[in-house]
């Protein structure tokens, strides 16, 4: 997915939105503009056509996302406000403006159906949305739907906290990125040395000296800089710029900020960049802080590049966790050194006999590849645990395929549930919020105790401790004592 030109899209239609009064369903676009780009060679706003919208939300919407059949007209309504903004805003002509409304006239007939029909279900969905891009999100710094918070820093010394491994962006890029920092074009580095290490030296003296308020305009807030840069190392994630207001707000006391103007500032110096409504450090601060680490004897690791690797390499970096757009960039270029053949090849390999967690990291970026990887994928037809995922790959892309029999389809439910353990962990309310929208059947679950799969115990207390329907909660507890009585025998 190329985030950049989602990002900037969704930026351009909340300020479209907010000047019209227009209220504007972010989230729902930005998801359909990320499936749009994962699935559909959308790489930015004029690539939409009537027919993107036909398959977004009559086959990958409900293949992938978690969603009551009564959700439908909310979601035809948000791309309604999309294509009101793509003509409003020349993206597209108006002829194609008029057929994608009358394309999506006939889609809110037929999106209810849609969603509501098992057989349109993808495996992502049908079991349980355990597979797909939102599966590497399980690896996200800040846990969904939480927010960091700034207002506990850790102590002055950055020692008492291991520092987690950071993705470094290449020299030559950081020399470039310097070249438009507006402070050094007014405050030049010294010409006579190496201007990233004269840049490292730059960034000290932000953090470590009295600065008095030449920073940020308020020598408390000057001197809070570090613990804000600390954190946001930490963190690695674009950081709502509302929190950064609210610890600021602790910092300065009973001051008041102007938050526009102290980010504008820490823009200038090059210390963050801001994109929308969030912020989070630029690529040569994330490089000089490292720096200040190292110097200061702190174990400040790097964090490897994922794409260099081989598919195991990439599913075990994956799985270490990454932010999800570094999760996303790395497979994309991991994608792009090899042919759709050899990828599916690769991630397969790796995939057989892995974890179920491993396994489905491997499956969901396979999941990606177009119809060209049919050989590869089919061979894997006579692996018995990657033959239900190798069926449904096939039967997505409508290219034959045998259909699943029961145990196959009971082995394979076994096996997402599997991959979403971690997240079930994590967030145990999400998880039974999707049970609850899409889970597995009180019979399916009565003859999952049968299955031959690793992890059957653990993922049928899983479901007994987290479906809420009481019924078919004591289905999964009596299947789990099956399971565990099979496997001491």
């Amino acid at each position: 997915m190329s985030i950049e030109w989602v990002n900037r899209a969704i930026d351009d239609l909340r300020a479209w939105g907010r000047a019209r009064e227009v209220e504007v369903d972010a989230d729902e676009v930005r998801l359909l503009c990320d499936y749009a780009s994962d699935y559909l060679n959308v790489n930015e706003l004029g690539d939409f056509t009537p027919e993107t919208f036909d398959e977004l939300l009559l086959s990958i919407y409900p293949r992938k996302v978690i969603a009551p059949p009564e959700s439908a007209p909310e979601t035809v309504a948000a791309a309604r406000t999309f294509v009101d903004y793509l003509s409003e805003a020349g993206r597209v002509s108006q002829g194609t403006v008029t057929r994608m409304r009358e394309r999506l006239d006939d889609i809110a007939v037929r999106m209810p159906e849609a969603l509501a029909d098992p057989a349109n279900f993808g495996m992502a969905k049908s079991l349980f949305s355990s597979i797909g891009p939102e599966s590497l999100e399980q690896s996200i710094a800040i846990p969904s739907g939480e927010l960091p918070d700034l207002g506990e820093a850790p102590c002055d010394c950055p020692g008492c906290t291991p520092l987690p491994a950071v993705r470094l962006a290449a020299p030559d890029d950081l020399r470039a990125a310097l070249k438009s920092v507006p402070m050094l074009a007014e405050q030049p580095l010294p010409g006579e040395e190496d201007p990233l290490a004269a840049w490292a030296a730059r960034v000290t003296h932000v953090i470590e000296e009295d600065t008095g308020g030449t920073i940020t305009g308020s020598a408390e807030l000057d001197e809070g800089l570090y613990d804000l840069f600390d954190m946001l190392y930490r963190l690695q994630v674009r950081v709502p710029v509302t929190v950064i207001a609210e610890y600021l707000g602790e910092i300065a006391g009973d001051g008041e900020i102007d938050l526009v103007d102290v980010l504008g500032r820490l823009e200038w110096c090059g210390m963050i960049r801001v994109t929308g409504d969030t912020a989070e450090l630029t690529p040569p601060a994330v490089w000089a802080l490292r720096e200040h680490y190292l110097s200061l004897g702190v174990d400040a690791p790097q964090a490897p590049d994922l794409a260099e690797g081989d598919a195991r390499g990439l599913i075990e970096g994956l799985l270490e966790g990454v932010p999800t757009e570094l999760a996303e960039d790395d497979i994309s270029r991991w994608l792009a050194g090899r042919g759709p053949g050899e990828a599916a090849a690769e991630l397969l390999a790796a995939a057989s006999g892995a974890p179920a967690v491993a396994r489905g990291i491997a499956i969901t970026i396979v999941d990606r590849l177009g119809a060209e990887a049919e050989p590869e994928v089919r061979a894997y037809l006579e692996d018995d645990e990657l033959r239900p995922h190798a069926i449904h790959w096939l039967a997505a892309r409508r290219l034959p395929a045998p259909p699943l029999t029961q145990d196959e389809l009971l082995w394979v439910s076994v096996d997402m549930l599997a991959l979403a353990m971690p997240a079930a962990e994590e967030d145990p309310e999400i998880f039974a919020e999707n049970m609850a929208a899409s889970g597995p059947t009180a019979h399916m679950i009565e003859e999952m105790w049968r299955v031959d799969h690793p992890d059957v115990v653990e993922v049928l207390e899983l479901l007994g401790r987290s479906i809420t329907d009481g019924t078919v909660a004591k289905a999964a507890r009596k299947a789990a004592f099956k399971a565990r009585s099979r496997a001491i025998r």
